[in-house]
């Protein structure tokens, strides 16, 4: 079953296919209303079901309408509204739901959780975040890197700022995967997981965990940043604290390359991870990055149905 539940299963080919699907997809819609299908409609009488441990914003309405562009519908639940947040297994779910709709989009607070729910389904299931990874955004950035550079993603270097965390992680993945370098800077006590950093080493990636911002974004093409407290975490002023350094302003763009880029998943903390005049000036692309979810995501399904190579 063609899950996409991380960035490292995928073969680089699989994640070329649907970054190329997507830029196609997004120019072939230029000037449509946000509603209409997609020529073709190659989804069209698929349900998705949207299933949410966490509050979304992004994740919710880009996957809500990419199923709508694709011809397809989608079912939108909390896990407390389902049997799921009464005690009902996570594989007795999977079961119902494979007989029900086609493919199944999980925002679950455990990694665990999806893999369960993966591994009983026997329809295709994305990861639309966990506590380890968040591979649909990362494909956002890289897209969005790609039309803005105007070239593949493989040999460019990006530097990410801050907490080890899912983002981290699923950034790790992708630069081992295709092809492209990567320079963490993380203080001490918030690596990244090792078990990711150590399958994407052994796989050849070029990634260096650093101390220091500034030697993590010279000459970067991509500073990527994300909140210092995700969701669930406790917001504690040692972590704050620790994390200080690594605050993304003028001052640290100005050691990236000259047409650097600046990223963030949103939602921001303007005057913690990174200062106004960077997220809102004119090296952002964080808007662009947002609406890319949308076109992503539609050749992530595509993907999962074996519509793409």
């Amino acid at each position: 079953m063609p899950h996409f539940l991380d960035l490292a299963t995928p073969k680089a080919a699989g994640l070329r296919a649907i970054l190329d699907d997507a830029h196609a997809r997004k120019q072939a819609r230029a000037g449509r209303p946000t509603g209409m299908a997609d020529d073709g409609a190659p989804l069209a009488g698929h349900t998705l079901a949207l299933i949410f441990e966490k509050p979304s914003t992004r994740t919710r309405f880009s996957f809500a309408q990419a199923i709508r562009q694709l011809g397809g519908s989608s079912i939108t639940v909390s896990a407390i509204e389902m049997q799921l947040g009464r005690g009902e297994t996570v594989e007795d779910t999977a079961r119902v739901l494979s007989r029900m709709v086609d493919s199944v989009m999980l925002r679950a607070n455990s990694h665990a959780t999806l893999e369960a729910l993966a591994t009983a389904a026997s329809v295709p299931v994305i990861n639309g975040l966990t506590d380890i990874s968040h591979p649909c955004q990362i494909m956002a950035d890289i897209l969005t890197f790609e039309e803005h550079a105007g070239r593949p993603v493989k040999g460019s270097t990006w530097a990410w700022l801050g907490d080890g965390n899912n983002m981290a992680n699923s950034l790790i993945e992708a630069a081992s995967v295709l092809g492209f370098d990567l320079r963490l800077g993380v203080p001490h006590g918030h690596d990244p997981d090792t078990a990711v950093m150590a399958t994407a080493c052994a796989r050849g990636g070029s990634i260096d965990l650093v101390r220091d911002a500034r030697e993590a974004v010279d000459g970067a093409d991509v500073v990527v940043t994300d909140t210092w407290v995700s969701m669930g975490q406790p917001d504690s002023k040692a972590k704050l604290a620790a994390m200080q350094p690594y605050q993304v302003d003028n001052k640290l763009m100005k050691q990236a390359a000259g047409d650097a880029i600046f990223l963030h998943c949103l939602p921001a903390h303007r005057g913690e991870e990174v200062t106004p005049d960077v997220i809102d000036g004119p090296r952002s692309l964080v808007w662009s990055e947002a609406e890319n979810r949308l076109h992503v995501q539609k050749s992530i399904l595509l993907w999962c149905h074996g519509q793409l190579g």
